[in-house]
């Protein structure tokens, strides 16, 4: 239930800020896809298969597309 209001709150914040929620949303799922293709590209051009990593491992990879990704946007 109070993650129900925090959801509430935040489209509450975003009426506030004149930004469509759902766009945000739209565009912020798109960015993670993106983000997370290019993950998964990094690891196998390693030859490494995500499901054998490590969270720190994955972590790193992570970090990593989103510095690559920032000079594709």
């Amino acid at each position: 239930e109070e993650i129900g209001d925090l959801l509430f709150a935040i489209v509450n914040l975003c009426r506030f800020l004149h930004v469509d929620p759902e766009n945000a949303l739209r565009k912020a799922s798109q960015k993670f896809m993106r983000r997370f293709a290019l993950m998964e590209s990094m690891l196998q051009t390693d030859g490494l298969v995500m499901e054998d990593q490590t969270l720190e491992t994955l972590d790193l990879y992570w970090e990593k597309a989103k510095r690559c990704g920032l000079s594709n946007q």
